[in-house]
């Protein structure tokens, strides 16, 4: 089933597009304040995506339903992974931006970002996509199935632009895991524009402002 989205639409048919992917318990909603403070009219006419993941029963919260985009097993988010959750969430995201495309945007005007388990989704879809990407935005997440991703990755995206970005004192997803993340794509050869601040798991203005800064650049 096609993913349910909650869509900001311009007026004018759309030039570009921003898919942006909510962390775990969330929902797409969340994000709208964050759109809405964007200022990218230089860039003209942007679509904003806001999806939501399929709730599913998260062992890590005793099997409690919420929304996400794969199971967490434990707070070791890398020592036993979901992969069956991940690869048929990577289908959804590789199915949202398949639409974007339908709709008249091209892949290199379509930016893919992601908080949290969104981050690690945006990563793991994103390198992986057939077409070139206009970038790809990791906010407050990991590289999940890394061991996977020099074969996985397609070639296409290998020149994409990364916004990275973590917390110092994030205790939820540590900054150390952002870092290994940054490493081991700097490690395969991609431009990473890093990020770090004084806040939790969570998001800053001092971010957005940041991004806004970097979407303006790929985008024109």
């Amino acid at each position: 089933m096609p993913l349910q989205t909650i869509e900001l639409c311009p007026a004018d048919p759309a030039k570009a597009s921003l898919i942006v992917l909510h962390g775990l318990g969330a929902d797409g909603a969340d994000f709208i304040q964050m759109c809405d403070a964007l200022n990218l009219s230089a860039v003209g006419p942007v679509r904003f995506v806001l999806p939501r993941a399929p709730e599913r029963p998260i062992t890590l919260n005793n099997g409690y339903r919420m929304r996400a985009w794969y199971d967490l097993y434990g707070m070791e988010l890398q020592r036993r992974e979901d992969e069956v959750g991940l690869r048929e969430s990577i289908r959804a995201v590789h199915a949202l931006i398949d639409r974007e495309r339908e709709r008249g945007v091209p892949a290199h005007r379509i930016v893919l970002a992601g908080f949290s388990q969104g981050c690690a989704m945006t990563l793991l879809a994103g390198l992986r996509y057939p077409e070139r990407l206009g970038g790809l935005v990791a906010m407050s997440g990991y590289l999940p199935l890394a061991g996977s991703t020099a074969a996985e990755r397609h070639d296409a995206n290998a020149l994409v632009p990364i916004f990275m970005a973590h917390g110092r004192q994030d205790a939820m997803v540590t900054m150390e895991r952002g870092i290994n993340a940054r490493n081991a794509l700097t490690a395969l050869g991609y431009n990473i524009d890093w990020h770090d601040y004084p806040m939790e798991h969570s998001m800053c203005m001092e971010e957005v402002t940041d991004l806004n800064h970097w979407l303006l650049k790929v985008w024109n």
